[in-house]
């Protein structure tokens, strides 16, 4: 230790003794100020955005582009789905009336695939020969359709089918099949006590889900899902930035959902997700911080065996943590969602030095002396080693400053600054407390019931040891070569949240993937360049612009729609929306004997297994309504779910009917406002090809894109460049700080075999913990790695605690019965049972950082009181 802080520490303990009471008063007062202080300047920044560097090249294009189209940063997404095309539709609209409403949280809300412009120009975007089938479908369906415009009730329903059924002077131009089992699947709902529309959108245009897209639709599943894209207005000031906006829109979800119960709303995209992270991390601090301050009470009351040395730590504890957030204020000024974890390492790390300091004076007591002499014991035997140890810890926090990831790199000024903090008070306030409140009738800890064995074990059996320690070091340097990052931020929440079970069903979407990527062009010539070499790309299943939205072959379309509109224009509009609820009994009744007769006389027009099931489930229905309470309730109910969506798709089909030739000119602003900037930069959204819940197609999709355009931004782009920007600032931080820790110890010791004997079992503790977390397949990601400075910490400290003690001690002393043993064993159990419950929180990121921090405080332990002694040459 240098002359300057021996003559410190003289100094500090002279005026310690001399007037404690004043030292403990000018701490209370500096404390309450320095408190008062930080409610007022500290704030929060809650902006992941935020977290790296704006200087990063991807950051930049990001920048770029939120600046371009604002409307698109920050959103929410709402997947609404239904039964049927024309429920989904209707809650869609009522979503975004709702959401427009509520303009004191959104800012704008809007459905990518539904507008006045494109309901009228539908049919236009069809490729002819889709066109053609639809054109044909209605027309074969005119009478059909003409006769409901006319008729529209439960009986004119059936009274046409049944005439259709008994036909036989030709074939029908319709094909029955279909409406038929429709109608069939309405009664068996209804007998079972359910109630769902038919869709008569899918009865019409036969609509098919994507088996390409959607593999688990199914054949005879009609996929209906509309996605309703909102931005809210964040608060990033607040913990929770988008807890009002999220709360409306949940709220008006409830809503809305609760007028249909087949009706789904569900809530993602990148602010739901990272709200429901903050919110997952939050429910699941209080559990575990509960917890674990129980078991950090009770591991320190065993450790310390003193209720005044324990309110004595919390005292000092609480100190340090209120003039590290002072310190905050002062040099960052704000919190960001990683620095706000300062706490928890100045918990785990700063009350190391508080317990040292109690166990070294609590041994001076028992062994007799008399208080002032057990207070200077207390300072001089620890002191040199906790501001060694502190060193050591602040230069692998500070090493994170020069870092491009700003959230670890604002943890580093905090959690080093903390760290001198907490050495200085527990230095100063802590030997102040004893003058005035010692603790007397102290008795000797002993442990009669622990093995001589187990004492002396790395003494007696070093040369073991250390050939084990290079083996396992050796292993462990091939278990890392399968070391993975996981990028995927996705993989750190609750799999089973709403916004993460519904983000992950969209991505395997190839057109309504969030994963999407997007550029931008300067002109439209240039976009079209570009689209035309990025759908080249195998990954990319299609590059969409602007000019993406003017229909092709619009002539020949058009002709096909007028024709329609000729024959079917004039019904349509004339459709009455009312329904007739009059005697719908008797038009089942009809209906049956339409049915019986077709089955009976064999009718060539429908299968008869159809006509059975059907005739069959119109008699059970009949039985089971004229057996109720109320019958007629019933068949209106039956009337409703059949005929009550006809008016919508009817008002949809003669929408589309009144379409019109259009170029890029006369697209809407309501369109071209999320395509082309103002600044007049042109928009390109390059979708995924492949399901991008796997990392390898995701890493292939970023990757041709980039050779195509290396401007593109988007989620994965975030994600893979910020998980290369967070292990690059890691590696670098602990290389740099790996350094300048093994020249402060030679500069301290002067001797490289002390030197090595602090590092060496730091290494293997860290080879261990790292191979051990590859076996347990707990990959490294953006929430466990902020463990490493915790564990480096840790290490530290105990071996230079355990090398200050083993060189200072007699012989006759046995190294693992000391005081500092005991020391580092219980500030590591505390440690461990601050963050060891967060191991079993619903946070998956939260969730891995306890495993990373359990398994590297237990090798830290074992390598800090087995490894070091065994190399350390010394026999007892």
């Amino acid at each position: 230790m240098s002359s300057f802080f021996n003559t410190l520490i003289g100094w500090c303990e002279r005026q310690i003794m001399r007037c404690p009471w004043t030292l403990l008063l000018l701490s209370l007062l500096l404390c309450g100020a320095t408190l008062a202080y930080t409610f007022k300047s500290l704030e929060i920044n809650t902006n992941t955005a935020e977290m790296l560097s704006p200087d990063l090249p991807f950051q930049k294009n990001q920048a770029h582009l939120n600046q371009a189209f604002p409307e698109d940063a920050n959103t929410i997404i709402f997947v609404v789905q239904a039964e049927t095309p024309e429920e989904t539709s209707q809650a869609a609209a009522k979503l975004i009336e709702q959401l427009g409403r509520a303009n004191d949280c959104f800012d704008s809300a809007y459905i990518p695939t539904d507008n006045a412009f494109f309901r009228q120009q539908a049919l236009l975007y069809l490729n002819q020969t889709d066109l053609d089938k639809l054109a044909k479908k209605l027309t074969d369906a005119q009478p059909f359709i003409g006769h409901l415009a006319q008729n529209y009730h439960l009986e004119g329903l059936f009274g046409i089918i049944g005439q259709a059924l008994n036909r036989r002077d030709h074939a029908l131009p319709m094909d029955l099949t279909p409406i038929l089992l429709a109608i069939d699947d309405i009664l068996k709902n209804q007998l079972l006590g359910q109630s769902h529309y038919l869709s008569w959108q899918n009865i019409l245009s036969e609509n098919k889900p994507n088996t390409d897209d959607y593999k688990d639709a199914g054949a005879q599943t009609k996929f209906n899902r509309t996605i309703v894209i909102a931005r809210p207005k964040l608060h990033f000031n607040e913990m929770l930035p988008a807890d009002v906006p999220l709360s409306a829109a949940r709220e008006i979800s409830r809503a809305i959902m609760a007028e249909n119960p087949s009706l789904s709303i569900r809530i993602t995209g990148e602010t739901a997700l990272e709200h429901e992270e903050l919110e997952s991390v939050t429910n699941g601090a209080e559990f575990s911080g509960l917890l674990s301050l129980i078991l950090v009470c009770a591991v320190q009351w065993i450790g310390l065996r003193s209720v005044r040395l324990l309110v004595t730590t919390y005292l000092v504890l609480v100190m340090g943590l209120i003039f590290t957030a002072g310190f905050a204020a002062v040099t960052v000024g704000h919190l960001n969602v990683i620095s706000i974890t300062f706490a928890s390492l100045y918990i785990g790390l700063g009350v190391d030095y508080a317990i040292h300091i109690c166990l070294h004076y609590r041994e001076g007591k028992a062994d007799g002396l008399s208080n002032s002499e057990a207070i200077l014991i207390s300072i001089r035997d620890v002191g040199s080693s906790l501001f060694l140890c502190a060193l050591a810890t602040a230069i692998g926090f500070f090493a994170f400053i020069p870092t491009d990831y700003a959230g670890v790199s604002e943890l580093g000024i905090i959690s080093g600054g903390g760290i001198f903090i907490g050495l200085i008070i527990s230095l100063t306030v802590l030997p102040a407390i004893f003058c005035v409140f010692p603790v007397n009738n102290v008795k000797p800890i002993r442990s009669p019931l622990t093995p001589a064995f187990i004492i002396t074990f790395p003494f007696r059996f070093s040369t073991g040891i250390k050939v084990i320690s290079i083996l396992l070091g050796i292993g462990a340097c091939f278990v890392l070569t399968d070391f993975t990052f996981d990028y995927d931020p996705i993989n750190l929440r609750d799999p089973n949240s709403e916004s993460v079970s519904t983000i992950k069903e969209l991505l395997k979407s190839k057109t309504e993937s969030p994963f999407a990527l997007t550029a931008l062009a300067n002109d439209l010539e240039s976009a079209d360049k570009t689209t035309a070499r990025l759908e080249q790309q195998p990954s990319v299943h299609e590059a969409i612009t602007l000019e993406s939205f003017v229909a092709k072959d619009q002539d020949e379309k058009l002709t096909t729609i007028e024709d329609l509109n000729l024959m079917l224009g004039g019904q349509l509009k004339n459709f009455d929306s009312t329904l007739d609820t009059a005697n719908q009994q008797g038009a089942l009744i009809k209906f049956n004997e339409a049915l019986k007769k077709a089955i009976t006389e064999k009718s060539p027009n429908v299968p008869q297994q159809t006509l059975l099931q059907l005739q069959e489930r119109v008699e059970a229905f009949m039985k089971q309504a004229d057996a109720a309470q109320t019958p007629a309730a019933d068949y209106v109910q039956l009337e409703k779910n059949i005929l009550g969506l006809l008016p919508f798709t009817i008002e949809r089909l003669r929408t589309s009917l009144t379409a019109i030739p259009f170029g890029l000119d006369d697209l809407p602003q309501e369109i071209t406002s999320h395509w082309v900037s103002a600044t007049g930069l042109y928009k390109i959204l390059i979708t995924p090809e492949k399901d991008q819940n796997k990392p390898e197609n995701l890493k292939e999709f970023v990757t041709q894109v980039q050779t195509v355009d290396s401007t593109v931004s988007g989620l994965p782009i975030f994600n893979q460049a910020g998980g290369d920007i967070v292990v690059n600032a890691f590696v670098k931080a602990f290389s740099g700080a790996f350094i300048a820790i093994v020249m402060l110890l030679l500069l301290m010791y002067r001797s490289v075999k002390k030197t090595l004997l602090v590092i060496m079992p730091l290494l293997l503790a860290a080879l261990l913990t790292s191979a051990t977390n590859v076996l347990l397949d707990n990959p490294f990601n953006f929430a466990n790695i902020i463990a490493l400075p915790l564990l480096l910490g840790m290490g530290i400290d105990s071996s230079i605690l355990i090398m200050h003690r083993h060189h200072s001690s007699g012989e006759d002393e046995n190294l693992l019965q000391s005081s500092t043993t005991r020391g580092i064993i219980f500030s590591s159990i505390t440690t461990l049972c601050s963050f060891s419950s967060l191991a079993f929180t619903a946070h998956r990121g939260m969730a891995s950082m306890g495993l990373v921090l359990a398994i590297g405080l237990a090798f830290t332990v074992m390598c800090s009181l087995i490894v070091l002694p065994a190399f350390s040459g010394k026999r007892i």
